[in-house]
């Protein structure tokens, strides 16, 4: 099983430090290279870059949950989720298809336990 998981390039677990400026203030966001690669993918398809769906991901998140919280750790977990939806088919493999353009209804319908919100959570 190791092997699978050990044979990772080394590149894609260094950590490189990006400013961004979010609303006009500068701060730093660190993530693994292969953290980044896939957020330039997610903005690649809608015709971002990687600040642009950065900020457009804090600008929403904010206006869902009040607040940012871990924000480095909340953009693995978006990367993650979206590798994991596009191996579940949720996500078209084609990259030429906006993810602005797809039903987030059903993208998100009927998620394994723990991928979604919580029953009585409010987004």
């Amino acid at each position: 099983m190791c092997e699978i998981f050990i044979s990772a390039d080394p590149q894609g677990y260094v950590c490189r430090t990006r400013s961004v400026r979010l609303h006009g203030v500068v701060t730093s966001i660190r993530l693994e290279n292969l953290f980044w690669q896939v957020l330039d993918e997610i903005a690649r398809r809608d015709g971002l870059g990687v600040v642009q769906l950065i900020e457009k991901l804090y600008d929403e998140l904010i206006a869902a949950r009040g607040e940012a919280g871990n924000f480095a750790s909340f953009l693995r977990v978006t990367a993650l989720r979206y590798e994991a939806l596009l191996a579940q088919n949720r996500i078209p493999s084609d990259r030429g298809v906006p993810l602005h353009t797809l039903d987030p209804a059903w993208v998100l319908r009927d998620l394994p336990t723990g991928w979604g919100r919580r029953e009585g959570v409010a987004a």
